[in-house]
């Protein structure tokens, strides 16, 4: 393990499902050794506040720093900067296409730039349905420069009993790609059959 914390890079953009975006702060909080660095578009800030009620000043006081989205000279902005990651929570389909072409137009896509170049974990949680042809091909080139594509899609094998539940159940998953410990969900322990024994 590094001499640091282990940092994650969290961005929200305007796309809707800030709640993801949100809960993985929360829970990111409680995980000793995690150090969250996020950006807020400006889009977001409204989303935010439509889907979830909170203030922008809310949603920042949970990371450990905030680092404004036309900030391109922040610490993230350099490959020196050592993190372990960047989650995107919820992805537009503007941002997606900013990383899948290197346009560094803001903070936001020049941290997921750098995160690639240095062959580090980026995680877009990308949000629109039905996917047209762009977008499809830009999902393909972030994948091909080693990003993960992570539609925040709810599970139901797990009998969930409210919307928080589902959407701790995605971010639990998110967490898992960055190798944390944490004990948001259950783990799958197989599929049994009626009469209480192993599915065939």
């Amino acid at each position: 393990m590094p001499d640091r914390p282990q940092r994650i890079i969290i961005a929200i953009t305007g796309a809707t499902g800030a709640v993801y975006g949100v809960r993985l702060l929360q829970h990111l909080r409680d995980i000793n050794g995690v150090e969250t660095h996020l950006l807020i578009s400006d889009a977001a800030v409204l989303t935010l506040h439509q889907e979830t009620g909170l203030q922008r000043r809310a949603v920042e006081s949970l990371a450990d720093v905030v680092h404004k989205v036309r900030d391109v000279g922040a610490a993230i902005a350099s490959g020196s900067f050592q993190s372990d990651g960047m989650v995107i929570a919820p992805c537009s389909m503007k941002t997606l296409a900013s990383v899948a072409h290197g346009l560094s137009d803001n903070l936001i896509a020049r941290a997921a730039d750098v995160v690639l170049k240095e062959r580090r974990r980026l995680v877009l949680m990308v949000r629109e349905t039905p996917f047209n042809l762009a977008h499809l091909r830009n999902m393909t080139a972030v994948t091909e420069m080693g990003g993960i594509i992570f539609p925040p899609l709810p599970s139901f094998y797990h009998n969930p009993q409210s919307i928080d539940e589902m959407v701790d159940h995605t971010v639990a998953r998110v967490i898992d790609l960055f190798g944390i410990e944490h004990a948001l969900a259950p783990r799958w322990a197989g599929l049994k059959s009626a009469s209480g024994g192993d599915a065939g």
